[in-house]
């Protein structure tokens, strides 16, 4: 664990003496997850389960926010089974997928999602083409229902592929009214507005928050960043973390505290929790 500043340790002290109202935001994949190259087969730290039950009684609210459809991370994560073991001490637990545009939460187990974004379709009809001129057909495509991803992790090339895609995906993606998020070796298309930091303000308006701590590792996070930051002004307690890697290292400049992906994750949520319960 690496405080950034003085300032970034002050937070901390700040958020421990009053985490019964602080919201723990958590990223899936790089934070709760280790990065793998085949997205469908990352599973939750073995740990976090068992870290994440240990805060229930400790916090507001746990929210796992990120651009995976909330199904996906259900299975994924065992979340439901996290959910339901994290009400045993009266915490709600919160899916927020698609980078926060489906919900669910442990409270009701109620699945929302609204309808795919127009362009999407005409977007993934034109995709494979592109893929082709550009030396990338072997990339994989995680199509999300919502937004449709080209993972480049498993060639051989990744993070040149990664590049040489970003400009052509990108004028593609605009020319149907969408937008891209580009990540660790991974581009990902999906509607305007759709991102991490509506769904920061909402959760911490929906739970009268008194204090916000959000984990992410590259790109997708940077407007949940921003809101926490927002909030920081606010009055609000607050922690930014970032689970670095050599891949990304974007939000280190924005972060309180620096930690080795999800193993440093874990390690930071266990020290707010002594700290808050000595």
């Amino acid at each position: 664990m690496e405080f950034t500043s003085a300032g970034a340790r002050d937070r901390y002290d700040r958020l421990v003496a009053r985490l019964d109202e602080v919201v723990i935001g958590l990223d899936f994949d790089g934070v709760l997850s280790p990065i793998v190259e085949d997205p469908d087969q990352a599973r939750i730290h073995v740990d976090a389960a068992q870290v994440l039950t240990g805060l229930s009684d400790l916090v507001r609210a746990v929210a796992v926010i990120t651009g995976r459809p909330v199904r996906q991370a259900l299975d994924l994560g065992d979340l439901a089974e996290l959910g339901d073991a994290m009400g045993e001490h009266g915490t709600e637990l919160f899916v927020l997928g698609q980078y926060g545009n489906e919900r669910w939460s442990s409270t009701d187990h109620r699945f929302v999602s609204p309808r795919p974004p127009e362009g999407l379709a005409s977007f993934e009809r034109e995709l494979p083409a592109l893929l082709r001129r550009h030396g990338a057909s072997e990339a994989f495509v995680e199509k999300k229902g919502l937004a449709v991803a080209v993972h480049t992790r498993r060639l051989s090339e990744a993070y040149e592929t990664f590049e040489r895609l970003l400009s052509p995906m990108t004028d593609l993606a605009h020319a149907h009214g969408l937008m891209v998020e580009p990540g660790r070796n991974v581009i990902e298309v999906r509607a305007q507005g759709m991102h991490k930091g509506h769904a920061v303000r909402a959760l911490a308006s929906e739970q009268q928050a008194g204090g916000f701590f959000f984990a992410g590792d590259d790109l997708g996070d940077l407007e949940a960043f921003e809101a926490v930051a927002e909030l920081r002004r606010q009055g609000l307690a607050t922690l930014l973390v970032c689970a670095a890697s050599d891949e990304q290292s974007a939000l280190m400049p924005l972060a309180d505290v620096i930690v080795p992906g999800p193993d440093g994750v874990l390690d930071l949520l266990r020290h707010l929790a002594a700290d808050a319960r000595s």
